[in-house]
């Protein structure tokens, strides 16, 4: 698993936060023989990543990861138990202050993509090749991992 908590990349001014868990899916498929890595946009923002969020009570990380990928982007699929890595970034909340999210990633193989989901009015999604993708979104640790993404074979 790619840990990118030691790389240089983490700044110095973010080390001293707490650190809180969130899961995410690396929601993929193969066209044509090559793999495929859905994103989606921010609500607010509109930057490009991928569907996560923080740890839901009774799931476990990569069950986390399935609903997140649900609600986010009207995804269903195969979602792999062991992840195959984890980003850090910096979430500014507007009461609590700031933290470091440490967000473990599961790949998940889509089997269907839904027109109607939970949050299918507030976000875009676009499917884009793995090395297409990681030019896309803003952490350097996910773009890494989109790039030495190796689908699992389910």
């Amino acid at each position: 698993m790619i840990d990118a908590k030691f790389a240089p990349y983490v700044s110095r001014k973010t080390r001293h936060l707490p650190v809180l868990q969130q899961s995410a899916a690396l929601c993929y498929r193969i066209e044509q023989g090559r793999p495929e890595v859905l994103l989606i946009t921010t609500r607010k923002s509109r930057r490009w990543i991928i569907p996560k969020g923080w740890l839901i009570n009774g799931l476990s990380p990569s069950e986390t990861a399935c609903q997140e990928a649900w609600e986010e982007a009207g995804i269903r699929g195969l979602c792999e138990a062991q992840a195959v890595g984890r980003f850090y970034y910096q979430k500014n909340r507007n009461k609590k202050g700031p933290v470091l999210c440490a967000v473990d990633v599961f790949p998940l193989l889509v089997q269907s993509v839904a027109s109607r989901f939970p949050e299918c009015r507030q976000r875009d999604r676009k499917w884009f090749s793995p090395k297409k993708a990681a030019s896309k979104v803003n952490s350097h640790e996910l773009a890494l991992l989109l790039r030495k993404l190796e689908p699992v074979r389910h």
